[in-house]
C-alpha cells in the first residue's frame, strides 16, 4: 500500500521551476529519504507533501487522498518535525506538547498522559518542567520529534532531524527513529548526514535541480555505481556531499 504517491509533481515560483515534474511512491512502513544539493527542491516537495503549499501541476495523493481536496484531513493524520526550532519559548516541556496538541483538538485530559509518555520515549522526562531555554540543542531536537508524535501520525515527516547535533544527540534521536520504523512507521526524511541515510532509511531519492535522478536503496546504489553512497551523490550530482 502506499502511503505517498505523485505524479508529474511540479511546482513553479514565477518563472522559477523548483521542481520540474517528478514521480514517486512511499510504501507504508517505509523510511524514505530525499537526497540532494540546496536548491534540488527536496523542502519544497516536503512542504507539498505535507500540505503546506499546493502543487503547480501534477498529482499528488497522501493515504489515498489528494492534496487539494483534503488538506485539513491529511495534515491531522501526519507529524512534522521540522528542522528550525519552533518551540514555544514561553511554555515549558510539557506544555509545548500540551498546547501543540490543541491544533489537532486533542484536549489536555488526553494528551497530557500521552505527552509525558513522549518525553519518556525520547528520554527527555526528567526536563518536563524545564523551561526550552535551558534545553541543550539535542534535547531541542528530541522533544521536536516528540511533539511531531503528539496526535499518533500515520506519516511522519523529518527535515533534517539532527541537524546541528553533536554524535551523541545525532544517535540518540537515530535510535528514536529505528524504534518508530520497527513499529510500523512511515517515515520520510531530508538529511545533509549520508551515515544518516545509510542507516534509517529503505530508499532514497537523490534529486538535482528540481528533478528526481535516481531512487533506490542505498546498498543497492552503492553495489551499482561501486563506491560508498557520497560517491554515488557525486556521481549524479556533480556536488560533493556537503554534511
Amino acid at each position: 500500500m502506499n502511503v505517498v504517491s505523485a505524479k508529474g509533481l511540479a511546482k513553479y515560483y514565477g518563472a522559477l521551476c523548483a521542481v520540474g515534474g517528478i514521480d514517486f511512491e512511499i510504501s507504508k512502513g517505509e523510511c524514505f529519504g530525499f537526497l540532494g544539493p540546496n536548491g534540488a527542491g527536496k523542502t519544497t516537495v516536503m512542504g507539498v507533501i505535507y500540505c503546506f503549499m499546493p502543487p503547480t501541476s501534477g498529482e499528488v495523493k497522501i493515504f489515498g487522498i489528494d492534496v487539494t481536496v483534503d488538506p485539513s484531513g491529511i495534515k491531522s493524520r501526519i507529524g512534522v518535525m521540522p528542522q528550525d526550532d519552533s518551540l514555544d519559548p514561553d511554555l515549558n516541556v510539557l506544555e509545548n506538547l500540551i498546547v501543540y496538541a490543541r491544533y489537532f483538538d486533542i484536549h489536555k485530559k488526553d494528551s497530557e498522559p500521552t505527552a509525558r509518555e513522549l518525553l519518556r520515549f525520547v528520554d527527555i522526562e526528567d526536563k518536563v518542567d524545564a523551561p526550552i531555554k535551558d534545553l541543550s540543542g539535542g534535547m531541542k531536537r528530541r522533544l521536536l520529534l516528540a511533539r511531531a508524535l503528539i496526535n499518533t501520525p500515520e506519516l511522519l515527516i523529518l527535515d533534517e532531524p539532527t541537524v546541528g547535533l553533536d554524535p551523541y544527540s545525532r544517535h540518540s534521536v537515530w535510535e528514536k527513529m529505528e524504534a518508530l520504523k520497527s513499529k510500523g512507521a512511515t517515515l520520510i526524511l531530508t538529511t545533509h548526514y549520508m551515515e544518516e541515510a545509510e542507516k534509517i532509511c529503505d530508499r532514497v531519492a537523490i534529486m538535482n535541480a528540481g528533478r528526481i535522478v535516481t531512487i533506490d536503496s542505498p546498498a543497492e546504489l552503492m553495489s551499482r555505481y561501486r563506491g560508498s553512497l557520497e560517491d554515488v551523490y557525486l556521481k549524479l550530482t556533480g556536488r560533493p556531499f556537503a554534511a
